[in-house]
């Protein structure tokens, strides 16, 4: 009797979260992906929108644009925070504790201005285009609107938490491995490659997944800051649903950004999965 109330309280405490996630997110993506099958029009079930994204020259411009720009903007990302992340574990000093206190403050600042920070600084009539001049320089560089500001800005707003994610993955090697690595004769590279990379990969794949799916997915930043065309899919979809009112269309977008993230979310699932039976 008392294990049948315990299940049913059990039970009873899981609903509440259970219709939530089923209002919230498992309905949206069920109809999200119903209507990318609908015509605008007939509502007749079609294919079309998916063609569509392969079909139209600035849509093949737009999605070629996001993945490349998510792809190097992530790579940047990992890299910054990977070399930032090591100088904060294996140095010490008054540059280390100051870079600790300093480096997460963007995870607080809201994007919009964070956004408009870098317009101020960067855009051609920005402070650092007003130094130049002072300086004596004839022209400042185009940064914002164009492919430059967005890459800026996902390093802006990512590398701050994936340092954090890197660095407690590193804090969590023991000295005794790399001073033992050291006393064996082996040098920098070799502990970098042998010791200190495979035991935080784990970590890595966690925020390249995070990265890859917060950038790809971004709207602020490259509205903002982005150029005109080609656009990130997140802004076209704005302008597809809020100016032409296509939803079919821009269903089908969604439905094909998750399916970019599902992929990237798949390798890193099958490395747990694998590193599991291991």
């Amino acid at each position: 009797m008392k294990n049948k109330q315990h299940n049913f309280l059990g039970i009873a405490m899981v609903i509440p979260s259970f219709l939530i996630l089923l209002l919230v997110v498992v309905i949206p993506i069920v109809l999200a992906v119903l209507e990318s099958f609908k015509d605008d029009s007939t509502g007749a079930f079609t294919l079309s929108n998916y063609a569509f994204l392969f079909a139209d020259k600035f849509m093949r411009r737009n999605i070629s644009f996001t993945i490349g720009l998510t792809l190097v903007s992530m790579v940047i990302v990992i890299f910054v925070s990977y070399m930032l992340a090591m100088y904060l574990r294996f140095n010490q000093g008054k540059i280390a504790d100051w870079i600790r206190r300093l480096y997460f403050i963007p995870m607080f600042i809201p994007s919009v201005i964070g956004t408009y920070g870098i317009i101020s600084m960067y855009s051609n009539h920005g402070w650092l285009a007003r130094f130049v001049l002072l300086a004596g320089g004839d022209s400042f560089p185009k940064i914002i609107y164009s492919y430059s500001g967005i890459v800026l800005a996902n390093l802006w707003f990512n590398i701050p938490f994936t340092t954090m994610m890197l660095s407690s993955a590193l804090a969590g090697i023991p000295n005794s491995i790399v001073e033992s690595a050291k006393d064996a004769g082996a040098g920098r590279l070799q502990i970098l490659v042998r010791f200190i990379i495979p035991l935080s990969y784990k970590t890595m794949l966690v925020s390249m997944t995070f990265v890859f799916m917060g950038i790809i997915g971004s709207f602020t930043a490259p509205f903002l800051i982005g150029p005109n065309a080609p656009q990130m899919l997140g802004v076209a979809m704005e302008q597809m649903f809020g100016v032409y009112k296509e939803i079919g269309r821009t269903s089908a977008t969604a439905v094909f950004m998750f399916l970019l993230c599902s992929f990237m979310g798949y390798f890193y699932i099958r490395s747990m999965i694998q590193e599991e039976r291991q």
